[in-house]
């Protein structure tokens, strides 16, 4: 990623939080990931005036407590503050339905998480390869 601003990861799955991790650190991204376990704490993060707003949200959809396509519908439906960060979903789910509701709700990219290790970390190369390029808006 191109700023210093931090990537919040929204997930409940502590391998697939590790995962991520490891792959971000191996493909040498240097941006700080914050790490909440579910969109009920991902909000209370953002709307935490003391907390970077990140650069990029990377989101889980089935979660405990608020699930993705539940705190989509808050976060981009919000004011400028929080509407215009932008969300990538990851996430094992292949219903259509979460896909579309998704994207109606405004999220940058849908992506399956990859089973395998190497193919993981190609994904999130593929991502951090876009978000380095991008503009987005201050």
């Amino acid at each position: 990623m191109k700023t210093a601003r931090p990537i919040l990861l929204v997930e409940d799955d502590q391998i697939d939080t590790m995962t991520v991790i490891r792959s971000l650190k191996e493909l040498h991204v240097t941006n700080r990931i914050e790490h909440v376990e579910n969109g009920e704490a991902a909000l209370a993060y953002l709307n935490d005036p003391a907390k970077d707003r990140p650069c990029l949200i990377l989101l889980d959809l089935n979660m405990p407590v608020m699930g993705g396509i539940e705190f989509l519908r808050v976060v981009k439906t919000d004011s400028a503050h929080l509407k215009r960060i932008p969300v990538v979903v990851l996430t094992t789910s292949e219903e259509q339905q979460d896909k579309v509701e998704s994207f109606n709700l405004g999220v940058a990219g849908y992506i399956r998480k990859p089973v395998d290790y190497r193919r993981f970390v190609e994904t999130m190369r593929t991502i951090d390869a876009y978000w380095t390029v991008s503009e987005l808006p201050e």
